[in-house]
């Protein structure tokens, strides 16, 4: 945030203003070698940054919680709630400051937030539940499959003695009752077997039952991640879209109100933070009130596939509408035809996020806390990737996504992604019937 703010405030450190020639064009000097290193430092500090807090501190909040997976996933609730509400004031009132008043006291003010918070965690340091670092549990689940496939002749026993166990696990958890893995994916048992070479200081070819069991919960977990990926290329996809339809569309708001198109994606965050504090206050308190039973983390993700599924339904046949309004008519559809949409989107956030967040925390090894609650900036990034190769594949077979999306067909697009949405969920469904949790 600093070298973004003084990127806008000292004039060295950024371009020009362009010079006006007589003859009408305009003479913009480019930007320096050195200014965009400075740009380009800012951007990769930031990204560094946002990598080491964003999904950590939701890590390092419910490990608060040790024993109580009921109050993990209220933390998660109001962990979004907070994230949600913050975006939606820097969407607007950072924004609104940058355009009208001054680029640099955008950021300065960012800087000021920084410091802040900073301050906040420093003070709360000495009540926080300290977790001792415990060595690279990477390297401790990447020795399983070498191992394995060292040992991959090896006859599997049925005997307790025939494994290794270390007594206790890789985050000094309490080892099971019995020491003898588990019969799924019975392949990597073989690393914990005990053969004829095998010694405790040679651990890329003997591993304990619990390291053994930590990888398998990688393992198993995996494909209601990529399901998660799936799920969350259409909301990307959907952002951008939206922004293209509100261009073209009547923004008018009342007699004297625009609704600029590019704070859409507000509507999204404000509905997600008012349903995240509905659910938590009203609707899973009734739930277990009507049941006794708190919502699994599946169930959960599952009614968000659900929304999700629905917000393109409704984007599908809004895009339909608008564009024989536009043909039939002659007429411009007003922008609030699409918040519905974006609702519904936000509401299967509420659903789908914090329990994907709870789901890789409580059911992942906890040596791997900070990158189970991680794994949704990599859904996210994969899939905003994933976006821009499938809006770039639309573009080249169909006629779809012309320029101007008034002579496209949108719909069509939409439409596209209510089908694969449909796939993903059928596929999440096989996925969570199948997924048995693990013990927390």
């Amino acid at each position: 945030m600093v070298v973004f703010a003084l990127t806008a405030s000292l004039k060295w450190l950024r371009p020009q203003h362009c010079i006006n020639n007589n003859n009408g064009s305009n003479l913009c000097e480019p930007a320096s070698v050195m200014q965009y290193g400075v740009l380009y430092t800012g951007i990769a500090l930031a990204a560094v940054g946002f990598g080491g807090t964003r999904f950590t501190t939701a890590a390092l909040g419910a490990n608060q919680f040790p024993n109580s997976p009921h109050h993990q996933t209220i933390f998660f609730n109001w962990f979004f709630v907070t994230l949600y509400v913050v975006s939606v004031a820097g969407f607007t009132g950072i924004v609104y400051i940058q355009d009208n008043v001054s680029w640099g006291l955008g950021f300065w003010i960012c800087v000021v937030s920084n410091l802040i918070a900073v301050v906040v965690f420093l003070v709360g340091y000495r009540y926080y539940l300290p977790e001792t670092p415990q060595g690279s549990a990477f390297v401790d689940l990447a020795r399983v499959p070498v191992a394995s496939i060292r040992k991959w002749k090896s006859q599997l026993s049925s005997s307790t003695h025939d494994y290794y166990n270390s007594g206790g696990g890789h985050d000094g958890t309490v080892p099971p009752v019995s020491t003898i893995p588990a019969k799924r994916f019975r392949f990597f048992n073989r690393a914990a077997l005990i053969t004829d070479g095998d010694s405790i200081e040679k651990p890329w070819r003997l591993c304990t039952v619990e390291q053994v069991e930590d990888f398998k919960k990688v393992i198993g977990i995996l494909p209601l991640w990529t399901s998660s990926i799936f799920l969350s290329v259409p909301i990307g996809m959907q952002g951008n879209l939206s922004i293209l339809q509100a261009l073209v569309m009547d923004g008018h708001i009342g007699p004297h109100f625009k609704y600029p198109a590019g704070s859409l994606g507000v509507i999204l965050l404000i509905s997600t933070s008012i349903f995240l504090s509905i659910l938590d206050r009203v609707l899973w308190p009734f739930y277990h009130k009507l049941t006794g039973k708190t919502p699994t983390p599946l169930q959960r993700i599952g009614v968000g596939h659900v929304f999700n599924f629905l917000g393109m339904v409704v984007s599908a046949i809004v895009e339909w509408k608008r564009l024989k309004m536009l043909h039939d008519e002659n007429k411009s559809m007003s922008i609030l035809w699409l918040f519905p949409q974006l609702a519904l989107v936000g509401v299967g956030e509420a659903f789908h996020f914090p329990g994907q967040v709870a789901l890789y925390y409580q059911q992942l090894p906890q040596s791997l806390s900070s990158t189970s609650t991680a794994m949704i900036s990599l859904i996210i990034g994969i899939s905003y990737y994933l976006n821009t190769a499938l809006t770039h594949q639309v573009r080249t077979s169909t006629n779809w996504l012309p320029d101007n999306i008034n002579v496209g067909r949108v719909d069509n697009v939409y439409w596209m992604l209510v089908l694969l949405s449909g796939i993903n969920f059928v596929y999440y469904l096989i996925c969570a019937t199948f997924y048995k949790y693990h013990k927390i």
